[in-house]
């Protein structure tokens, strides 16, 4: 089992929100299907068959600061999954993607509480860039992660989701 996160915050106050970048890649991944409220999960979840082998998608509902509770849920429930979390980092031009692996959580709260909540950093994660091109312009990290995209980001911005689905596909065949 593959496990493929995307953090982000719930409610429609957050939507379009740079702090959802994750959310988002996950709805293009599958065609933005009617995502399943898991209580138990504290996710919406969706588990399907990618590049022929079996996924289980995250978008934990516990706002950022407690992902990590949705992801240590899902890898108990199935303990020898493979983890990719995809998010959004403020110190990544936007547009750009980086994929890591077992790297910290370099300030991203939602890394940090997956990496508290499972005891380790050794997964994938696939970054989205969102930093404007003056990043000494972001005067508050919270105010400018909640933000919803301008119409100019959103241009930018969707090649690299598309980017991004891609190498999750990738990841997955791994």
């Amino acid at each position: 089992m593959i496990i493929v996160v995307g953090l982000g915050n719930p409610g429609k106050k957050y939507s379009n929100s740079r702090h959802n970048a994750g959310w988002m890649v996950l709805d293009t991944l599958t065609g933005k299907i009617d995502w399943k409220d898991n209580e138990k999960a504290q996710a919406f979840v969706y588990a399907t068959e990618l590049e022929n082998k079996e996924v289980e998608l995250l978008k934990p509902n516990t706002f950022m600061n407690n992902s990590g509770i949705a992801v240590a849920y899902a890898l108990k429930k199935h303990p020898k999954s493979r983890l990719i979390v995809v998010h959004d980092d403020k110190d990544i031009p936007l547009g750009e993607i980086r994929v890591q692996h077992d790297r910290s959580a370099a300030g991203h709260n939602g890394v940090k509480s997956i990496i508290e909540h499972i005891g380790t950093q050794n997964f994938t994660r696939v970054r989205i860039g969102i930093a404007p091109s003056n990043p000494q312009s972001i005067e508050d990290t919270a105010d400018f992660v909640l933000d919803k995209f301008t119409k100019e980001e959103k241009d930018v911005l969707n090649p690299a989701i598309e980017n991004a689905t891609q190498e999750i596909r990738k990841l997955i065949i791994r």
